[in-house]
């Protein structure tokens, strides 16, 4: 069990990793233009490893619906590619974790078919909350930075405060 915690920490290490990265890429070619880079350094990386492993996925044997998870991973890379360098790495980490918390719980309740239990929701209330911590105390830094820079005094022309 350990093994696979530490597994699932390394790949959000991985998926912070890949988000900075193509944030940039988007920053200089383009949200889906980084997605397609993306997607096709990540299909020549896992084609080699396939290879090399001498074993390659039996494609006639997977149901049609599942290659929605294929155009949903593009299409969360290009939006991720997008947002991240416009709201930073805090802020679009937060918010894609919070979207993933709210449709894990949605997901359980419609395979289980049934309401998740007060315990379970107060732990995703209290999930949401760590998450969102960090972007209160940033919003709050701002207004305070905000309101020291409105309290001083106007600069003239020549960069010096006028004397009162």
């Amino acid at each position: 069990m350990l093994f696979f915690i530490v597994l699932a920490l390394l790949n959000g290490v991985l998926i912070g990793a890949s988000r900075t990265i193509n944030g940039q890429l988007s920053t200089r070619a383009g949200a889906f233009r980084a997605s397609v880079w993306n997607h096709v350094v990540g299909f020549v990386f896992l084609s080699a490893v396939l290879l090399v492993l001498r074993t390659w996925p039996d494609l006639t044997d997977v149901p049609v619906a599942a290659y929605a998870g294929g155009v949903f991973g593009a299409l969360f890379v290009a939006v991720n590619s997008h947002v991240f360098p416009r709201l930073g790495a805090m802020s679009a980490s937060v918010l894609v974790i919070s979207g993933q918390v709210l449709s894990a719980v949605v997901i359980d309740c419609v395979q289980q078919g049934r309401l998740p239990s007060l315990v379970r929701l107060a732990g995703v209330a209290l999930v949401l909350l760590g998450l969102g911590l960090p972007l209160l105390t940033a919003r709050r830094r701002r207004r305070e930075a905000e309101g020291r820079l409105s309290d001083d005094p106007p600069q003239s022309a020549g960069g010096a405060a006028p004397q009162r």
